[in-house]
Order: structure tokens, then C-alpha cells, then sequence
């Protein structure tokens, strides 16, 4: 393409010719940021990148992200690279690995476990969440908040991680929210990262998707009668069946299938960026104070998919941030499922 030009209203332009590198130019431009309008490129590109710089001196470094190119620990890394140019490396620390080829299908392919997260399922009842009238909200736990839940732990899982507490306890908060019928059938699906448990396992600087979507189903009635702990078992089983016979298997279904998209239905899917990395990442601005989507309900359908990411709030408290994508009505009830945890903790002080 002999010339690409970007537009962002009241940013500048980009333009690039054959002879000539890339050129931004800056512009300065008063508005609120949300007033800002952003394109929808998802269906556009494979990766790009705007950057918003914010009259307090601060940057919002914003990244679209096609997952036929990376995930998230990949982008991570792509990151810290930029990140490493930018302030004076003369050539990455860790050097990019292609080869696609080592996750490709055996021959012939053989799906040894069963993938429910992935089968089609008819919403005959209209229990899809709606696109319009989404309300979007940010949820901070910290020490107080897990130690809090762990205390509906029962003894046998105490040992749990805090992605498995609190996945287990949204999940529930959001199928009560939701409300669907009591005998219909709702799916917890945990991303795990599998790159570890390849044998070999993938070479360093291997930036392609290597995570599993690992699910689990129960009824809406058996998850929001029965206590913490039956959900917490469900999200325990559905993480720790992921080892390398699943991945592969996973890798071979997907390839006999044509690549199908997992069940939105009655579904609630959750990734943990808690150790990605993103709070790492340094263009010499210094280490960003939030690392994430920039709201809820990011996917296909809106509200399907939620993430935890590590922040420090004002109080200066470490925690997980999760932001969560709901109609109006079902956020309404959410907040409230939450506010019980909230007057938890002051009851216990």
C-alpha cells in the first residue's frame, strides 16, 4: 500500500509513503475524555495502538488485539520490547518465536476429552444478555474481600487460589443476577495457560495462543442454592483437568470442528491477568497504574467474558480489579449480592 493515513479527531495524522518511515504527528486538542470517539476496528486489523496523552501528563497507551496473533502473555511481551526500544535498547531482551507449527494437529487428529464448553447451545428461552442498555462497572477486592470469602471455604478446599475463590464466588453472583430458570444449565469457563505444561514445553519468546478454555456445567438451581464451596469445586475440576493430552485434544477438536466459537449461552468466562505482566511494562513514562480492558464486556457478546487485573487502589491496597459488563436491571443485583460481602467484612471487624 503505497500510503495509510489514520485519523483520530483532534490528534493529528499518520502517514507513511515507499521511501519514508512512519510519521505521527502531534496535535493538541481540549476535550473530556468521554467525549472521545474511538472506531470500532476490531474487524479491521491484527494489532494497532493509539495513544492519548492527558493534559495531566499522563498517557493511555490503548492496543487492539487480534487473537489469530497473540494472547495475552504474547502481547506482554511484545510490550516490554517497546517498551525496551523506547528507552535506549538497541535490540530485545527476548526475541520473538513464530512457529505456529509446534501447536499444530497430530496426524491423524484424536480428541481424547470431551469439550462441552465449545457445543452448541440453543437459547430457546432468551437468556442471551442483550446488547443495549449495558451497564458497566469496576469491582476492587483486596485482602479483606478474599479473606472474607475464604472464610465460606469448607476445610477440604482451603488450599484453593484466590483466582479459584473468586471466580467461583462472581460466578455465582452473576448467574443470581441474570436470573435464568432454575433447570437451566449454566458454564463456568476458566482460560488457563498451558504453554508450561507442553512436553517440551514452548521456547521462550513464543508469542502465539497457548491458553485452553476449560469448562464446567451445573443448573442455575444447584449453583445459587447450594454453598460456595459446590462452585468452587466446579471451577477447581474445569482448571485442573488442563494438562497436555487436553491441550492437544483441545488443538484436534477445534481443527475437525472448523474452529468453533465457545457457548455464550448461560456462560461465564474468566481470565486471570493477575501474572501477565502488564504492570511491568515501562516506556519510560514509568510502570502504568492500570494494565486491562478498559471496561467490561469485552468479546463478541458483552458480558460474557470478565478479567482479573492487579491494581493498587487509592488507598494504596494491592488487590484485583474485575470489570463487569451487565444490563442495567441484572447490575443492580449484582451490586447488591456484593454489598452482603461488603457488611460481611465491617460484621466481622
Amino acid at each position: 500500500m503505497n500510503c495509510f493515513k489514520g485519523h483520530y479527531p483532534g490528534v493529528g495524522l499518520l502517514k507513511k509513503d515507499q521511501k519514508e518511515p512512519l510519521y505521527i504527528f502531534k496535535a493538541a486538542y481540549t476535550i473530556d475524555i468521554k467525549h472521545l470517539s474511538i472506531p470500532d476496528i476490531s474487524d479491521l486489523i491484527l494489532h494497532g495502538n493509539l495513544v492519548t496523552r492527558l493534559k495531566c501528563g499522563g498517557f493511555i497507551f490503548a492496543i487492539g488485539l487480534n487473537h489469530a496473533i497473540s494472547d495475552g502473555i504474547g502481547l506482554v511481551q511484545f510490550l516490554m520490547v517497546v517498551g525496551e526500544i523506547t528507552r535506549g535498547a538497541s535490540s530485545p531482551s527476548t526475541l520473538p518465536v513464530w512457529q505456529r507449527h509446534l501447536l499444530n494437529a497430530r496426524d491423524p487428529p484424536r480428541v481424547t476429552y470431551t469439550h462441552p464448553e465449545y457445543d452448541e447451545v440453543a437459547d430457546t428461552k432468551g437468556t442471551i444478555i442483550p446488547l443495549d442498555d449495558m451497564s458497566h462497572r469496576f469491582f476492587f477486592f483486596g485482602p479483606a474481600e478474599i479473606s472474607a470469602l475464604r472464610k465460606f471455604v469448607p476445610h477440604h478446599l482451603s488450599q484453593c487460589s484466590t483466582f479459584e475463590l473468586l471466580t467461583a464466588y462472581l460466578w455465582r453472583c452473576r448467574t443470581i443476577s441474570i436470573q435464568p430458570d432454575l433447570d437451566e444449565e449454566v458454564c463456568i469457563i476458566c482460560s488457563v495457560n498451558a504453554s508450561a505444561k507442553l512436553n517440551p514445553p514452548l521456547p521462550t519468546g513464543y508469542y502465539g495462543n497457548s491458553f485452553a478454555l476449560s469448562g464446567a456445567i451445573t443448573t442455575t438451581e444447584k449453583l445459587c442454592k447450594k454453598p460456595l464451596g459446590y462452585a468452587l469445586e466446579l471451577v477447581k475440576k474445569a482448571k485442573n483437568k488442563v494438562n497436555e493430552e487436553y491441550m492437544w485434544s483441545l488443538v484436534e477438536m477445534l481443527v475437525i470442528r472448523g474452529r468453533p466459537h465457545f457457548t455464550v449461552v448461560r456462560t461465564f468466562l474468566v481470565s486471570d491477568l493477575t501474572r501477565a505482566g502488564f504492570k511491568k511494562v515501562d516506556f519510560g513514562w514509568g510502570k502504568p497504574v492500570y494494565g486491562g480492558p478498559a471496561k467490561g464486556g469485552v468479546g463478541a457478546i458483552p458480558g460474557v467474558i470478565c478479567t482479573f487485573i492487579p491494581v493498587k487502589n487509592g488507598m494504596g491496597k494491592d488487590g484485583i480489579v474485575v470489570p463487569i459488563c451487565l444490563p442495567a436491571p441484572a447490575m443492580e443485583i449484582y451490586v447488591k449480592e456484593l454489598d452482603g460481602l461488603s457488611k460481611f467484612i465491617v460484621s466481622s471487624l
